[in-house]
């Protein structure tokens, strides 16, 4: 089998209200993407999407499909897909950094080695750990009515757990946590994700209230990705687990991490280590350094997020009962650009059974959001 052409469609996606996000790195309210159909001589098409979001991860579609045109696609064309590690190392070669481009391309091959398999992923990957994977949403850091209304939203959805977007300002942080404390009662698993917007001392400071008046049961990277040291001062001083995001891109980000002390739980994504095998990676770090692992998100669509269940549901050292991921395209979305829905109820997804990711696309949306 080889790889003929890959096919590249730039997609403009609505959030839906409940899920627009505004954090310390502003506001986000919908998703330049870039699909992705990886073609073969054999007539396997295997799926892709470069889940980006451009102040986040400085990757947009545009940029993804001038990589994907002059670097990655010119290093697969004829290769065989289903030889993904020697093809990931291929991309890792042929470009540095784009790491969500390279993530969807990998995808996309995982796809197609199901395919050929006639296996899903969670099977390739060694089968279920998990039948369910349970996931949280993410509060925006909205004036704290609002907030309350986003929390009482997600009751409303079946989310058993949430974090709330801070960072912002020291003030309205506090506020807003309050308010979604109040909604939700006192026995809600809530946490915070400043997104690197505090200082080490606000950091301490504010963890540390929040941890008293409001229970809050994890900070997501605290402070800027810039200075590890900052992390590890930060979990020195405040009794709540640290969760490490910005701070962890590549396996040896995680490695450092470990070594430092400077986090209890890694958030770990298909975009931001280049897909999933490297994200796999970065979980066996994690679990050999007794540590644990969730999935954070950049609000993937279908694709991506058909991905991230299959990736969590193999996955041993991603402690998704403790630390629910954040696999939220399925609810976010005016449409995920899939054929059928993934299956999220009861606060929890579930990894399609079919070969491969197990979705396919809806062609008519993929039409109507084609940027």
């Amino acid at each position: 089998m080889k790889i003929t052409y890959i096919e590249t469609i730039p997609v403009r996606v609505p959030i839906v209200p409940e899920f627009q996000i505004r954090g310390s790195l502003g506001m986000h309210v919908e998703s330049p993407f870039l699909i992705l159909k990886v073609h073969t001589d054999e007539g396997i098409t295997g799926l892709g999407e470069v889940s980006c979001t451009p102040v986040w991860s400085g990757e947009d579609s545009t940029t993804a499909a001038h990589v994907i045109a002059n670097f990655l696609g010119p290093a697969l064309l004829n290769e065989d897909p289903r030889d993904i590690e020697r093809l990931t190392l291929k991309m890792r070669r042929a470009v540095a950094n784009h790491p969500f481009t390279k993530s969807g391309l990998e995808i996309a091959l995982w796809d197609i080695l199901g395919k050929a398999s006639n296996l899903p992923i969670y099977r390739l990957l060694g089968g279920a750990i998990r039948e369910r994977v349970r996931i949280k949403m993410s509060v925006s850091g909205a004036e704290p009515a609002r907030a309350a209304e986003l929390a009482e939203f997600a009751l409303a959805q079946g989310l058993t757990a949430l974090k709330v977007k801070t960072g912002i300002d020291p003030a309205s942080d506090l506020a807003r946590v309050q308010a979604v404390r109040t909604a939700v009662g006192p026995r809600f698993p809530v946490g915070v994700d400043a997104n690197g917007g505090w200082s080490p001392r606000v950091a301490i400071q504010i963890i540390r209230r929040l941890a008293d008046t409001c229970g809050i049961y994890f900070a997501e990277q605290p402070t800027s990705p810039l200075d590890l040291h900052w992390l590890v001062d930060v979990r020195r001083n405040v009794p709540v687990p640290i969760m490490a995001d910005e701070s962890c891109y590549a396996l040896q980000d995680a490695m450092a991490i470990a070594r430092a002390g400077a986090a209890d739980v890694l958030s770990i994504y298909v975009g931001k280590g280049g897909g999933i095998g490297p994200a796999r990676k970065i979980a066996a770090v994690a679990e050999a350094a007794g540590l644990t692992c969730t999935v954070g998100s950049n609000l993937e669509l279908g694709i991506a997020s058909a991905a991230m269940a299959h990736l969590a549901t193999a996955t041993p050292g991603i402690g998704a009962e403790e630390f629910p991921c954040d696999i939220l395209g399925p609810i976010a979305y005016e449409h995920t650009l899939l054929a059928e829905p993934l299956d999220f109820h009861d606060g929890s997804i579930q990894a399609p059974a079919k070969a491969g990711l197990g979705v396919e696309l809806d062609e008519s949306a993929l039409t109507r959001y084609r940027a």
